[in-house]
């Protein structure tokens, strides 16, 4: 069995992600070949659609927000994604158990006693007049609180939950603040939620080991599940086993993948990239080492906005504020987290100013190296 080594995983990986080279292909395509893209900082997919899409324009996606093409909903590990509206409709059903174990685990104690079945058809009831509400709107409205139990802990259940909600716009438009106004999924969509098959087959799960592959591929069982925190996967993956191809990593595990999906020869140049907080790309795997080094692994969990040299994460960035009234953007510094070579130094200061310009709408193209990191 063929082995692929780290650079090998690497370079695929770069070019599922569009992140090898830039695509033309809209945005609605984008998103949906990535599986949806993690959103619960409501402005990070901008600069990860700009890493990935030539020309990319912030209009493109609020209106694609607005439009209800796509939709800002949890899912995925219980976090809020951004993902087009047809996934969110065929695999919240495959989803729902997942995220109700999640929260019912994560506040074991606050909800101990609690009928999530009453919980959820009074929270119906309540949004059945096709009025968006806040979660603290929401736990409001119920009147099954008594004994009441902690308003977080009732609310996450029933938003996160209980109710496929969409989380309405503005939140997740270019540069606006907004809270977070709920609305169930079907309501706001004009369209059911697929239901689970009756006869206990696995359809969305099947179609999720397909289009994970094709965008993070080539992946470990454990990759996959910790890409979606799904249960029952190991009878979805047998059942397309016969659609893949089977090779080993260097520890000698087994990694799967669709037969034509590109595997980018391990020495194809690898350009920079500047990375959002949270993005798929790192995310996506168990072991992420084909893209970090285990001593930052930690900043993929933590939020950190990271740049990639050479097809590797080699250092963080972030925008600060212009001093100009009216100026979002001033300045992106980037702080090394190795020695940069003179051509990455000056591939992250292109790639830096071309971001700063997008981030700033033009109005700056500023770059700081930190001179005091690595």
């Amino acid at each position: 069995m063929t082995v692929l080594d780290n650079r090998a995983l690497n370079r695929a990986t770069l070019a599922r992600q569009f992140l090898l080279d830039r695509t033309g292909a809209p945005a609605l395509d984008v998103i949906a070949h990535l599986c949806g893209m993690q959103a619960q900082e409501p402005q990070e997919p901008f600069a990860g659609l700009w890493s990935r899409v030539r020309d990319f324009r912030p209009a493109t996606l609020d209106g694609l927000l607005t439009g209800r093409h796509v939709v800002r909903t949890h899912l995925m590990r219980r976090t809020v994604h951004l993902v087009t509206a047809a996934d969110a409709l065929a695999w919240r059903s495959r989803h729902d158990t997942m995220l109700r174990r999640r929260v019912l685990t994560t506040y074991r104690r606050e909800l101990a006693g609690l009928d999530p079945d009453e919980v959820a058809a009074a929270g119906r009831e309540v949004m059945a007049d096709g009025r968006p509400r806040t979660m603290a709107e929401l736990v409001d409205a119920l009147a099954v609180r008594r004994p009441a139990p902690p308003r977080r802990a009732l609310g996450e259940l029933l938003v996160a939950a209980l109710i496929p909600m969409a989380q309405l716009p503005p939140r997740g438009l270019w540069r606006t603040k907004a809270g977070v106004r709920n609305l169930p999924l079907a309501t706001w969509l004009g369209r059911d939620i697929a239901p689970l098959p009756a006869d206990g087959s696995d359809p969305a799960g099947q179609a999720l080991v397909r289009r994970y592959l094709a965008a993070f591929g080539p992946a470990t069982s454990a990759d996959l599940r910790a890409w979606c925190g799904l249960a029952g996967l190991p009878a979805a993956v047998d059942a397309v086993r016969g659609e893949l191809v089977a090779f080993r990593d260097e520890r000698g595990r087994q990694l799967l993948d669709l037969p034509d999906a590109p595997r980018p020869d391990p020495g194809t140049p690898a350009p920079v990239r500047f990375l959002p907080a949270f993005d798929n790309a790192i995310l996506g795997y168990h072991d992420r080492s084909r893209i970090v080094d285990d001593a930052h692994r930690g900043l993929s969990v933590a939020g950190a906005r990271v740049v990639l040299a050479d097809g590797r994460v080699s250092a963080t960035w972030d925008a600060t504020a212009g001093a100009t009234a009216g100026t979002t953007v001033g300045t992106v510094t980037v702080t090394p987290l190795r020695r940069l070579s003179r051509s990455e130094h000056a591939a992250v200061i292109e790639e830096g100013r071309s971001l700063a310009a997008f981030l700033s709408d033009g109005d700056s193209d500023r770059v700081r190296i930190d001179p005091s990191a690595a």
